[in-house]
């Protein structure tokens, strides 16, 4: 089918999603994650054709991020189920006034229609979206990247029988065939079939649909995240929050990208940190990570800067970590403020008021107090999963769920009244 074919299937589809009630949608969902643990033999089988395709053309952490395992694709179908769990975002009253009129005035959530979902080399994103827009009461159509495209044709024709199973129209969600530009313009373009277009990956994907989309979208993250470690601040704590916010998954939007240490102990840090990130990396036979001095760090320790111009405004999504001192949180927060590109940041300490200072300063989505951003997920907030990570503020900020992907609508009831 054309990309036009294929949203034009939808738009006629979201009337049967959106009529759905809530034990329905749920055993669609239910019936969704079914299918996807069933057909995982045929998932496992176009993942690995994807890979082979795939392998010398993408960087080693990006081949993790497209890869599938069982375990990932049983985690997939417990995303699904956590989803149907969850309570129904559809109809809830938002609030609610009578007038002096007599006039009664009810705010209610409402499904958005057709929820357009550009990304790129993320399987699991396939099962994600198609989740949260069902139990939304939208359809959604998927655009993945060329090299997760059969991993996700599978994913999806997995989800679309359990829709048909529970009496949904499969075409609720729809994968577009189409992988070129083109496509991901159609999409961002297709004014009366897409209600809400969100893309998911890199700068330049997320740059060109806010750029050039003629339909609503929501910015979602790329992510310069910081860990800022104070000079109160638990060292060894820091170490552990460093290691696992930059190495646990650096190819994700939640990792860390930089480092600021305090001034007053960077030269009592600074070589703990390295040899944590490095030696001690390798002496485990886990992948070191390349650590970049800013001319402060460096002086600090008597090193090289090894920092270049652009390395405290670049989401590495590898085992690199752009690192500097500052004098302060306040300069801390100065520093974020003019090179995140608001999605998360951490402060290690145990001063409450610099934590506050931090939190309150910091213009970013999720502001953390002694824990790694790696956190900013939506199964982590309690959302079953997530539509993304939303770096705007307008409407939504932060990990995307249920309430996020639901608009609202006014019903008033009367008896009789006139203006």
């Amino acid at each position: 089918m054309t990309t036009q074919e294929i949203l034009r299937a939808a738009a006629s589809a979201k009337a049967s999603v959106a009529s759905a009630g809530e034990a329905k949608k749920n055993e669609a969902l239910l019936l969704m994650a079914e299918e996807l643990v069933a057909q995982k033999d045929a998932i496992l089988a176009a993942n690995a054709e994807d890979m082979a395709a795939a392998a010398g053309t993408i960087s080693e952490v990006m081949l993790d991020r497209l890869k599938l395992t069982e375990d990932r694709i049983n985690g997939m179908a417990e995303g699904m189920r956590q989803v149907a769990a969850l309570p129904d975002p559809v109809g809830r009253v938002l609030c609610q006034s009578v007038r002096p009129n007599g006039l009664k005035i009810t705010k209610k959530a409402a499904p958005m229609g057709v929820i357009a979902i550009i990304y790129e080399s993320r399987p699991n994103v396939t099962s994600d979206a198609a989740a949260l827009a069902v139990k939304a009461g939208s359809a959604c159509v998927l655009r993945c990247g060329s090299e997760a495209h059969g991993s996700a044709a599978a994913i999806t024709a997995a989800m679309r029988a359990g829709l048909a199973r529970a009496g949904i129209c499969e075409d609720a969600v729809c994968l577009v065939e189409d992988t070129t530009r083109a496509s991901a313009g159609e999409l961002m373009t297709a004014r009366g079939l897409v209600d809400l277009l969100i893309p998911r990956g890199g700068k330049g994907l997320i740059k060109s649909c806010v750029e050039n989309a003629t339909v609503p979208v929501i910015e979602t993250g790329t992510g310069i995240c910081h860990v800022y470690v104070d000079e109160s601040a638990d060292q060894d704590m820091a170490l552990d929050i460093i290691e696992n916010a930059k190495c646990s998954r650096p190819s994700v939007c939640n990792a860390a990208e930089v480092c600021l240490v305090n001034g007053k102990i960077a030269s009592e840090f600074l070589p703990k940190l390295i040899s944590r990130l490095t030696r001690e990396r390798s002496e485990k036979g886990l992948k070191p990570v390349e650590l970049r001095l800013g001319d402060r760090a460096a002086w600090a320790i008597g090193a090289q800067t090894t920092a270049g111009p652009d390395d405290f405004d670049t989401e590495f999504l590898d085992y690199i970590l752009a690192v500097d001192a500052v004098a302060d949180v306040g300069e801390a927060v100065a520093h974020i403020n003019a090179h995140s590109t608001g999605h998360s940041e951490a402060i290690i300490t145990r001063d409450p008021a610099a934590a506050e200072a931090f939190t309150s300063g910091v213009d970013s989505a999720a502001v953390y107090v002694n824990a790694s951003t790696r956190f900013t997920d939506g199964g982590e907030f309690g959302l079953g999963c997530e539509m993304g990570i939303s770096t705007q503020k307008l409407h939504a900020r932060g990990p995307m769920g249920l309430e996020e992907l639901c608009s609202y609508r006014y019903v008033i009831e009367g008896d009789g009244q006139t203006r």
